[in-house]
Formats: C-alpha cells, sequence, structure tokens
C-alpha cells in the first residue's frame, strides 16, 4: 500500500467592485477576461494573497462567496487546486496591465458576464449576485468544464 499525502495548490480569486455596479476584470493572454486572483505563496495569507492579485488596485476584502475545489485531471499533469473566492470593494488606484495581465479595467456586471468565457470563472461573477448570497461550495473539472458538485455552505435546517 502506497502512502498517499494529498497535494493541492491553494488560490484566490476577488470579485471586486467599485461601487458604482461595476466589477474589475483582468485580461490574461491565454485566459482572456477574468476576476483577478492567483495562487497563494508559501508563507502568504489568503488577504495578503488577495491584495498582491489586484492589478494595482487597493482592495478592501469582504467576505467569503465560494469555495472552489478544481479536481485537477491527475492524467494530464493537471493538479488540484482549492480557490477561495471573496468580494471586494475598490478603495483606491487604477486597474492597469502588470506582470501576469495584458489589459485590466471597469466592467458592468452585464458586460463583465459576457467576457469571462471560462466557466469556472463566469461562475463566481454568478455567485455574488445571487439574492441569498449564501457562500457556495463546487467542485469541478476544467477541459472541458465539468461541474461535479454544487451546493450553498450555509443550508436552512
Amino acid at each position: 500500500m502506497t502512502d498517499r499525502h494529498p497535494r493541492h495548490l491553494v488560490a484566490v480569486t476577488g470579485i471586486v467592485t467599485d461601487g458604482g455596479g461595476r466589477v474589475l476584470l483582468v485580461k490574461g493572454e491565454r485566459r482572456g477576461w477574468e476576476p483577478p486572483g492567483g495562487q497563494v505563496e508559501l508563507g502568504e495569507d489568503l488577504f495578503a494573497a488577495l491584495r498582491r492579485e489586484e492589478a494595482g488596485v487597493e482592495v478592501e476584502v469582504g467576505g467569503l462567496s465560494s469555495v472552489n475545489s478544481n479536481l485537477g485531471r491527475p492524467e494530464r499533469g493537471v493538479p488540484e487546486m482549492v480557490v477561495l473566492t471573496f468580494t471586494c470593494e475598490w478603495v483606491r488606484g487604477e486597474p492597469h496591465a502588470g506582470d501576469e495581465c495584458v489589459d485590466a479595467g471597469w466592467f458592468p456586471l452585464e458586460e463583465a458576464l459576457e467576457l469571462v468565457r471560462a466557466p469556472q470563472q463566469r461562475v463566481k461573477l454568478l455567485d455574488v449576485t445571487r439574492p441569498e448570497r449564501h457562500p457556495r461550495y463546487r467542485a469541478y473539472r476544467t477541459r472541458p468544464y465539468e461541474e461535479i458538485l454544487g451546493e450553498d455552505l450555509c443550508r436552512k435546517s
């Protein structure tokens, strides 16, 4: 019997709003438009990782909106990842391209939903529009996208 210890990458996503109904998106060379986020570095807390990933914009981190388990594709060498998505409020600064994005900007939510093509990113935007606003748990695989499980973390009893 082989002793297997799970290995997961941990990442964060910020759904940043500016108080005027606009959402911050960043554009990567390969992935297109998506909410800002990235992997949490060793020794870094989740909020510090969120603040580091916000395309030059200073944010105040709000509540947890979803926990997402990307179950990876081990047969293709794609590791598993746990992505925690938080709502964030803009404090100051103007979005701009950086080391990992070729463009960044503010978009009305409806336009943002059209621009964000990756289903695993699009649902994170949709989570913050749900009337009940309970954090959501989702397990999925990508390439192609397949949601395996999705439910509220705070269910009524």
